[in-house]
Formats: C-alpha cells, structure tokens, sequence
C-alpha cells in the first residue's frame, strides 16, 4: 500500500512539502504501473491514503498534478544521467570509460525504477509534455556525449562521425537500462557489464 497510515487508520500527519512529494510519488508510480488512463484525483487520493479536498489544497486539478509528476520526474532523470554521462574520452583509457559510465547510469537505473520506467518506457496514455521533455532531455543528453566522443572519433582511421557513435552509445545504454528494469533477475548489472565491456573490446575505436 502506497499511503502513509497511522495505526488508527488515519493519513500520518505530514508538512505541505512532503505530502506533496508523497502525491507525487503516489502519481508517478500510478502511471508506471497502470499507464496515465487510470490516474484520477480519485486514484491518487485512495492510494495516498487522503480526501481529494486534500489533493486540491496542492494540485488545482489533475492536469496540473501530471504536469507537476512530468516535470519532476524528466527532470530527476536528467539530473541523474548528466551525472553519468561520459565527460571526455580523451582523459583516460576510452574502454574503462565507458564501463565506468555505464555502470553509474545502471546503478541510477537502479535506484530510482519509477523515474526511469517513465523516461525509457513511457506508459499507456503519456501526455504529448512528457514525449516532448524525454526528447529535450535525450538531445542535450546526445550532445554532451559528442562531445565527449570526439577525442575518440579523431584518432579513428575510420569514418569520423562523433555524433553517430554518440547515438549509437546511448541506444545500446537505454537498452541495457530497460532489461534491467523489466527483467533484473535475468538481466543484472554484472551480466550487462560483462557484455558491455565484451562488445566494446571488439570496437576498434575504443582501443585507440
């Protein structure tokens, strides 16, 4: 059960920030599980434990508590994935690099389910804010990974595309992100990065 209860049964008495987080958390991990259809003020105050009087003192409505999910849950996401990402392959050995990156993103992956369930998942009845914010996030997220690449790409004999490789990374990164969230029995951390470091040994560029 998803609500904060007192033994008597009542709603646990909670500051104004932190129910708001809690409604928070009670939507976005609504929309993970069931997809956006079955969100409601309804919904969220049932799970929460609360009378929908309660949500309206925080949310004017329930657009404007999915906005607020939207924006709170991107914006973790980004926050979390521009600590990951690579800096600059040029710093050290490019293979140990990468495997150092991923591992951080896996391990962000892996603490924060919902967050990433919405970002790389987007569930049944996604508001059109959350494609457009996942997009944002995705292109500034590719952009610092070019660069980061460029060293690399540079001192490649073959084709010199940064942005290809950088495209290319992410996909195989996001990949590894959605078996681990769907399937983490089967697919652990160790597993992904044993492969990930097996694919990227045969990468010539990665041994320049």
């Amino acid at each position: 059960m998803l609500a904060m209860t007192t033994r008597s049964g009542k709603a646990a008495r909670l500051s104004a920030p932190a129910r708001r987080e809690q409604l928070l958390d009670v939507t976005a991990r609504l929309a993970a599980e069931l997809g956006f259809h079955a969100i409601s003020i309804e919904a969220v105050s049932g799970q929460a434990g609360v009378t929908r009087a309660l949500v309206y003192n925080h949310f004017r409505d329930l657009q404007d508590l999915l906005e607020a999910v939207i924006d709170r849950e991107t914006s973790r996401a980004l926050a979390q994935v521009s600590e990951t990402t690579l800096t600059d392959l040029g710093e050290g050995d490019p293979l140990e690099l990468m495997i150092e990156a991923l591992d951080a993103y896996l391990n962000a992956v892996r603490s924060s389910p919902t967050t990433w369930r919405l970002v790389l998942m987007p569930p049944e009845g996604a508001p059109p804010a959350l494609h457009t914010k996942i997009a944002a996030g995705r292109a500034a997220v590719l952009q610092r990974l070019s660069r980061a690449v460029q060293p690399l790409t540079d001192r490649s004999a073959g084709p010199r595309d940064a942005e290809l490789t950088a495209r290319v990374l992410s996909a195989i990164s996001d990949e590894y992100a959605r078996l681990l969230l769907t399937d983490p029995d089967r697919f652990p951390p160790q597993r992904l990065l044993q492969h990930a470091r097996w694919w990227l040994a045969r990468t010539p560029a990665a041994h320049q």
